[in-house]
């Protein structure tokens, strides 16, 4: 035995087997040294009674001095009851980011999440997570390459903020799943994009413009009847598109004028509707072989393209700013108008949170105001006396 340095280990030859060579300074801490002339640095640990052989590394790749300064580390973790050994066979072993993706399709999101919500984070985890990050060790990644990753999409807040919500999901799993550490998910204080709601609500004109275009689109048949009567209902309902869209007739009652939703964004619901929404879904032809309201061009399917058509119709109506979803915030909107409440709101688009609802809370200040204006120009009159009008006479003898 002899301390290892470089002259030393330089000097050490070859046998007709295996040998080990301790280093007499350093207990634990030698060389390993194979037939063929192979020479790698070693360190042997007991760690909760157990003898733990680790490898460090090949000598030329690392110095003598390299390989123990990393053998004291070793050693004091071993002390301090952990186990290096277990560790890097666990990191050796540990997936790659990609190979986490798939685990979390399959075993999370396939069994947990509506299928809009299945296929959004399939699109973060295919198009924006692993062409990244895929082929990386889950072990290995930190919050620094979270954070790059996130920064590359700055160009898409939005999309920048859904991806790093899918990643802070996978992480949280893989520690779930003994993949990483506890409290070691690396997406914990990587800020988000600031985001602002928007908001765009149909006038009465409006809702007037888009109905004159609905009207020429039937009459002049580039739009399909489907998506024409999915845009009405849209705008009769208040409901999300995926709920129109998937709307099946057993879930509908017009003699009750009500949609029985077995399931939504925020589960089973009921969607109450007027004379008009019943007159045109009385007016829908049902097919025997089609349980789909908005039918599509295939035997026993739904329409799927709403988009294409939506925006053809938009444009002839002059409202080329106008998202399907803003047809829900203008059902809310023409609520509050009427005097509806929030709470009332909340009930009518089927929100579980207050939060949620008051949103619109702006919107109900309008009356208000109205009202406010009234009352303070009726005193105002009183106050300050009306103002008085000179008759064409006192005009005339004024010149």
């Amino acid at each position: 035995m002899a301390k290892l340095t470089k002259r030393v280990v330089d000097q050490i030859a070859p046998g007709n087997t295996e040998s080990m060579h301790w280093d007499d300074e350093l207990k634990g801490f030698g060389l390993r040294v194979w037939p063929s002339g192979r020479k790698v640095y070693m360190v042997m640990s007991r760690v909760k009674g157990r003898l733990r052989r680790i490898t460090i590394g090949p000598h030329g790749a690392i110095t003598p001095e390299q390989a123990r300064i990393r053998a004291h580390e070793i050693l004091a973790e071993a002390k301090a009851g952990r186990d290096p050994a277990q560790e890097l066979d666990q990191a050796r072993k540990a997936p790659t980011v990609k190979g986490l993706g798939e685990r979390f399709l399959k075993e999370h999101v396939a069994v947990r999440c509506k299928p809009s919500t299945q296929a959004e984070y399939k699109r973060s985890v295919e198009l924006f997570i692993n062409p990244k990050i895929g082929t990386r060790k889950v072990t290995d990644i930190e919050r620094r390459d979270i954070a790059e990753l996130h920064q590359s999409l700055s160009h898409i807040p939005y999309q920048a903020n859904r991806t790093l919500g899918v990643l802070s999901k996978m992480f949280n799993l893989a520690e779930v799943w003994g993949l990483r550490p506890d409290g070691s998910n690396p997406c914990l204080h990587v800020k988000k994009y600031v985001e602002r709601k928007r908001e765009r609500f149909l006038s009465t004109d409006e809702f007037a413009a888009l109905g004159t275009a609905l009207r020429e689109a039937e009459a002049d048949g580039p739009e399909t009847q489907s998506a024409i009567t999915a845009i009405r209902l849209l705008m009769l309902t208040g409901c999300r598109l995926s709920e129109i869209m998937t709307l099946k007739w057993e879930y509908v009652d017009t003699t009750a004028r009500e949609l029985r939703l077995p399931d939504s964004k925020t589960g089973a619901k009921v969607v109450h509707f007027g004379q008009t929404a019943a007159a045109i879904l009385d007016g829908i032809e049902r097919l025997d072989d089609n349980p789909f309201v908005i039918t599509g061009k295939k035997t026993g399917a739904r329409l799927t393209d709403l988009q294409h058509p939506w925006r053809r119709i938009r444009d002839k109506a002059g409202l080329g700013d106008v998202r399907i979803h803003d047809l829900r915030h203008s059902y809310a909107s023409g609520a509050l108008a009427l005097g509806e409440g929030l709470p009332m709101i909340g009930k009518l688009l089927g929100h579980t949170q207050v939060q949620t609802t008051a949103r619109y809370a702006h919107l109900a200040n309008d009356p208000v105001k109205r009202a406010a204006g009234r009352v303070s120009d009726t005193i105002g009159i009183a106050l300050l006396g009306a103002p008085k009008h000179k008759s064409r006479g006192q005009r005339k003898s004024a010149r």
